[in-house]
């Protein structure tokens, strides 16, 4: 994000800023509710069940993602023997990665509508840039999180989806190595390895798929 403010592009530096708050803040709410709805309060109870950006932006996480453009928000946190069944655990994990998805599906169709509806307020270039940061961001945070590796949302997804005899297995090598390898790919991306820029061009993609007025 850096570049934004050495080439002068304060608005769009703001709104990419925006989009990131609300987007982390809506990720974090999603793990709270779902863990909610599922038989853990452990979240409601330490504040963590509602949409305030305070209660979820960690603000080192903040910096990290102007600085270097990557960054965290605070986990919400899980008490997994609370939850009702054995795919909660997954259900709770892939609820943020899940949110972004829904945040990306309304930007990219009140996008498009504001042209088929002929809606003036979103046609401005200031509503139309916002919305397209809204998408691509939101499915870019859908995509990484979803990775299998270290402490993102992926690896709980990945337990369940996997059958007995290779869970625990699994399991195992994520908690030996899995942050290891996690800490490498934002290494690599800092080196200059394409590894966000692919993501970015995948978002880019599949923000084609979710639009229902082409």
């Amino acid at each position: 994000m850096l570049p934004l403010l050495y080439n002068g592009q304060y608005a769009i530096f703001a709104i990419v800023l925006f989009v990131i708050i609300f987007s982390l803040t809506l990720h974090e709410f999603g793990h709270a509710y779902s863990a909610k709805l599922l038989g853990d309060d452990t979240a409601e109870k330490m504040g963590r069940l509602n949409l305030n950006p305070i209660n979820h932006i960690d603000p080192v996480g903040l910096i990290a993602v102007v600085l270097i453009g990557f960054g965290y928000a605070k986990p919400v946190p899980v008490t997994h023997r609370k939850l009702r069944t054995n795919w909660a655990s997954a259900a709770v994990a892939a609820a943020g990665p899940l949110m972004n998805f829904l945040i990306a599906l309304v930007a990219v169709n009140l996008q498009a509508a504001a042209w088929v509806f002929d809606i003036g307020a979103l046609q401005s270039q200031v509503a139309q840039t916002s919305l397209t940061f809204l998408a691509l961001i939101n499915i870019l945070l859908m995509l990484f999180n979803l990775l299998p590796i270290g402490p993102l949302d992926g690896h709980y997804v990945m337990e369940w989806l996997l059958p007995k005899s290779l869970k625990y297995k699994y399991h195992q090598l994520n908690g030996k190595y899995g942050t290891m390898f996690f800490m490498a790919l934002i290494v690599l991306s800092i080196l200059g390895v394409p590894i966000f820029s692919f993501l970015w061009s995948a978002a880019q993609t599949m923000s084609g798929w979710i639009n229902f007025f082409v």
